[in-house]
């Protein structure tokens, strides 16, 4: 066992003198007014696991303050388990050195923003807890400031209470869960778990959860939409706001107190002993028991209802379970090629990513692998659609973000995934995967030449030797002509790729105005390897970094080929001269060899995405004055791409995700790897569907485009934000699950405010005004792009110079009847969307 500080020992003395006895040397209790520095002092508590924690509250098992971990330090609230035998040692001090004391952590409050040496922890007077960075910025608070807050507890069970002078609750850790639940915690409705990245990576691995809302428990692959991996559902119980997930002795019970519910919906071993449930970061909800001087898993929740392939992550991107055990698909090109690669052979659950991505830009080559018997986590558990094979196979190779369909023929049912996750083989159903591939101009055979007529025996004079030898050339001839015009073919596209990247490369380096150029072993070394992941996209990952001179970046990683590059270039291009207050500023970037990345300003604040839709505590994170400014600086960035900056920007991806608030919840668009640049004297683009779906404009059908498809893509992101809500919840009523049917239909009954999320109270008593922003953005969804507004136009709205249109058209999917493509075969206008098309990002 490793030497210990004499401060460790002392203070474990005294406590261990019960079987798991807690450090009792410090209280349960802190009064306002209070300041906690962290240092490497602090840390008096090293457990036999190899961690270590500085507790400054501590009730019974628990323990509340610092706990170190590789990528920093965190305010967490832990177990504290220490081990004793009265047979074992003569005095508490032998005790501790042989048995020692053991910790996890069960909730953290800054798992996403870690702290350094010398961050300070402060129970302000007003109320507020704090949490600030060494350099005063603020990782994480309660915002309790002006809640006549008097002091804070930690519990005998673990929940860290913030309490006013009646003793009544005013914040509490249980209301905001992170990846664990203790027995007695409860989710309420809205409420999630959230993974984190691994036991010792306690970043938020923001790609799965486990949900609870009055249609019932899911756990969810976090797209846009979510998609279920297992669902129970709860919708024929009228759940309400007394309806609550707790975790009790040996179960997972339901109850609602308004309805007299007390429903056990998992049930486990119970224990006397300390347990915890854990949603892990691959999908599993296991539970823990503490039993013989070490953390067992006890029961694995879901397993049971799914089987082992029901887990989208188990095999990774395009692999395939069979009883648990992981493959790739076999299939090949006309060269033989394989169309999909083993990531890891010695790990085959990272999966098998296209050897070719898939180009938006060449949907020629696009072509389908069928895999028969296959099926996916989310097929047996959507609606029944009436289409053929056909049908769905076009609505697939037209959506640039379609990656697969899944076809069942007895029940007409089609599926459009926009990402492939980890497939299922099973014998079992008659569901055949169709997945979209790329073919390269140089791997399609041309056709084969007519064959020679069938020769007469009684008219054949070619059978003569020397006849046989005149023909030999004409023969050989043009297959051979035929040959050589393919090669030279072949290295003529070769060399226009490689004239074209030399071309960008001298852009790159020649264009004045253009940022800095990063060597790869600097992003390296400030990215300390990449190891903090703060981000994920399409194209690759994003990771938190400091520069040698100390300035804190985003650096974005591009994986992949092909379509990779154009993205860089993209945003290069796009957004290296252009500097505005609303537009994320790109640093510098990345050319070197394979490697192509991107150098960001880093937003403390995150994406957007997660301050309107994250309910706790019975209101939503951003109050309104908030939301109403985060909708002003997005139309401000939007209108300086399109009426201001030296060419007019199309971003074409405007989505909650894309944008990125600062440490003063100020808003930003990012993520230009779509974006097109038109000149001034064109007033349309024509282009490949691109962006995401529940976001893209109706005029994407015909492949032609002004910068009002960004505006409509505004209107649904102004629209979630006033509303609180994403514009596809798959766990709502059918009618109610997409936000702009619902909009339509609130419109038509002059009932507006019905869509606000209840949540929202601070929303509900500025009802007019969040009415208008509704408005605002349904006149930018107008199915009729020349009646959106300019974003010059929203921001006069916005700033009270103008009012909204009130003319307008509720119903955003009928486009003018226009020829050519976007219309069906009758000639009638395409339908709306349906559901399933919205079934994920790019």
């Amino acid at each position: 066992m490793q030497d210990l500080p004499m401060s460790s020992i002392c203070i474990a003395a005294v406590a261990l003198l019960s079987a798991f006895s807690p450090i009792k040397a410090l209280p349960s209790t802190a009064s306002l007014s209070t300041l906690w520095t962290l240092n490497p002092d602090s840390y008096n508590l090293q457990f036999r696991d190899g961690s270590t924690a500085g507790p400054i509250l501590e009730n019974a098992a628990y323990g509340s303050g610092f706990y170190r971990t590789d990528g920093g330090h965190l305010f967490s609230i832990f177990y504290l388990i220490c081990n004793l035998s009265l047979e074992a040692a003569s005095n508490p001090l032998e005790r501790f050195m042989a048995y020692g004391c053991y910790s996890r952590v069960v909730w953290s409050a800054n798992r996403n923003n870690v702290v350094q040496y010398n961050a300070k922890l402060e129970l302000k007077s007003d109320g507020d807890l704090v949490l600030k960075n060494a350099n005063g910025t603020i990782a994480w608070s309660t915002n309790t400031s002006g809640r006549s807050v008097v002091s804070m507890n930690l519990t005998e069970f673990g929940n860290l209470l913030l309490l006013d002078k009646d003793n009544d609750v005013v914040w509490e850790s249980f209301s905001h869960p992170t990846d664990v639940l203790v027995p007695r915690q409860r989710l309420t409705l809205g409420q999630k778990l959230t993974p984190s990245a691994s036991s010792t990576n306690f970043t938020e691995y923001g790609l799965l959860s486990l949900s609870f809302n009055t249609s019932g428990l899911y756990a969810l692959v976090e797209t846009n939409p979510p998609l279920a991996y297992y669902s129970t559902n709860f919708s024929n119980l009228s759940l309400d706001s007394s309806s609550y997930i707790e975790f009790r002795r040996g179960s997972l019970a339901l109850v609602s107190i308004s309805n007299y519910l007390n429903l056990s919906v998992f049930s486990f071993p119970a224990s006397i002993s300390k347990q915890f449930i854990r949603m892990s970061s691959d999908g599993h909800l296991r539970v823990y028991e503490w039993h013989e001087n070490q953390w067992q898993e006890i029961a694995d929740i879901l397993t049971g209802e799914i089987g082992n392939c029901g887990y989208p992550l188990l095999c990774g991107e395009y692999g395939i379970c069979s009883n648990g055990q992981c493959t790739c698909p076999a299939s090949r090109n006309p060269s033989g090629t394989p169309y999909f690669k083993q990531l890891d052979d010695r790990n085959r659950s990272l999966g098998c990513p296209l050897t070719t991505p898939l180009s938006c830009d060449d949907p020629q080559n696009h072509s389908f692998v069928k895999l028969e018997k296959f099926t996916y986590f989310t097929v047996s558990k959507q609606d029944v659609s009436n289409t053929s094979l056909e049908s769905c196979q076009e609505a697939c190779a037209r959506s640039c973000s379609c990656k697969a369909a899944f076809y069942s023929p007895s029940r007409s049912y089609c599926s459009l995934q926009a990402q492939v996750l980890s497939m299922i083989s099973d014998y079992s159903v008659d569901v055949s995967a169709y997945i979209k591939v790329q073919n390269i101009s140089s791997e399609i055979s041309p056709p084969p030449l007519p064959p020679p007529p069938p020769s007469n025996p009684t008219t054949d004079t070619d059978s003569h030797p020397t006849r046989k030898a005149n023909r030999l050339p004409l023969i050989l001839g043009p297959a051979l002509g035929s040959l050589i015009l393919l090669v030279v073919a072949l290295v003529l596209f070769i060399w226009k790729r490689r004239a074209a990247d030399e071309a960008d490369e001298e852009y790159l380096d020649e264009v004045q105005g253009m940022p800095s150029r990063f060597p790869y072993n600097e992003l390296k070394s400030a990215t300390e390897n990449f190891c903090k992941k703060i981000g994920e996209g399409g194209y690759g990952s994003v990771f938190q970094g400091t520069l040698a001179d100390g300035t804190e970046v985003a650096v974005k990683r591009l994986e992949g080929l092909g379509q990779i590059k154009k993205s860089f270039l993209a945003e290069v291009k796009t957004i290296g001269k252009i500097h505005h207050v609303n537009l994320v500023r790109l640093l510098g970037f990345c050319a070197e060899k394979s490697h192509r990345l991107l150098v960001y300003e880093f937003m403390s604040g995150g994406s957007l995405d997660g301050w309107i839709f994250h309910e706790a505590a019975g209101r939503v994170v951003l109050d309104w004055q908030q939301r109403k400014k985060v909708v002003l600086d997005i139309a401000k960035g939007l209108n300086y791409l399109h009426e201001d900056c030296w060419q007019k920007i199309i971003h074409l991806d405007i989505k909650p995700q894309n944008i990125l608030l600062d440490e003063n919840l100020s808003a930003k668009v990012s993520d230009f790897g779509l974006s097109k640049l038109v000149e001034r004297d064109k007033s349309r683009l024509v282009t490949t569907m691109r962006g995401t779906p529940g976001y893209i404009a109706p005029e994407w059908l015909s492949g032609v485009i002004i910068e009002k498809a960004d505006v409509y893509s505004f209107g649904v992101v102004a629209l979630e934000i006033a509303c609180a809500r994403k514009v596809f919840v798959s766990s709502q009523n059918e009618e109610d699950r997409f936000l702009l049917h619902l909009l339509k239909r609130k419109a038509e009954e002059d009932r507006l405010l019905d869509m606000v999320n209840t949540y929202g109270v601070d929303m509900q008593l500025y009802g007019p005004e969040v009415a208008n922003m509704i408005k605002l953005a349904a006149w930018c969804l107008q199915a009729d792009y020349t009646k959106r507004p300019s974003m010059s136009m929203v921001i006069q709205v916005l700033d009270g110079v103008m009012e909204e249109e009130d003319n307008l058209d509720f119903n955003f999917w009928n486009r003018p009847v226009t020829a050519g493509p976007g219309r069906n075969r009758a000639g009638a206008p395409t339908a709306p969307p349906l559901p399933w098309i919205l079934s994920g990002p790019r």
